[in-house]
Order: C-alpha cells, then structure tokens, then sequence
C-alpha cells in the first residue's frame, strides 16, 4: 500500500502495511509472516536472508528496503516510501558484508 494511505489503526492484512502489496505478501506468508502484528521487533535483515534460503535465490535488495520500512513502521515510525531507506541499507551491507 502507498505509504500516504496507510491507517495504523486499520492493519488487518500484510497488504494494509506500506510498501506491501500482493506479491511481497506471499513472500512473508513463505516465511511465516502471516500478520501485520507478526513484524513487531523482527529484524528486517534476518527476514529477507530466510526468504533467500526458503526460496533459494538471492533476491533483489531492494526488498530489505522494503522489510526495513515495514519492521519500523510495525515498531512505531511513521509509514515512509521504501527507498527512503536504501541508503541505509547500503551503509549496512559495506559494513556487514552477507
């Protein structure tokens, strides 16, 4: 859902969450993510490498962007665009090599 139409009191659906739309709910349904609650306090890198090992490919990381958005957003921030934590993610990758 676009980040701008996101109600907190209204998350009954992964799809209800920001940046989360029906394909990137399936994959949080494959790791056992089946409710938006279920991303309190998750880390997001922790997500995205059990989808790559459940899937068996290393997959795009722009979708860590998007699980960075969504555990924070879950953990209280305001709802925000995904790329807006791209940079982050980069910094985060150089420092952790995975």
């Amino acid at each position: 859902m676009n980040p701008a139409k996101v109600q907190r009191e209204r998350l009954n659906r992964l799809t209800d969450l920001p940046n989360v739309g029906p394909s990137i709910a399936q994959d949080l349904k494959l790791i056992g993510i089946n409710t938006p609650a279920e991303l309190i306090g998750r880390n997001p890198v922790a997500l995205y490498d059990s989808l790559c090992l459940k899937t068996g490919v290393r997959h795009d990381p722009c979708l860590l962007d998007v699980f960075i958005s969504i555990t924070r957003f879950m953990d209280g921030e305001a709802p925000r665009v995904w790329w807006d934590y791209t940079a982050e993610r980069k910094r985060m990758q150089c420092v952790a090599p995975r």
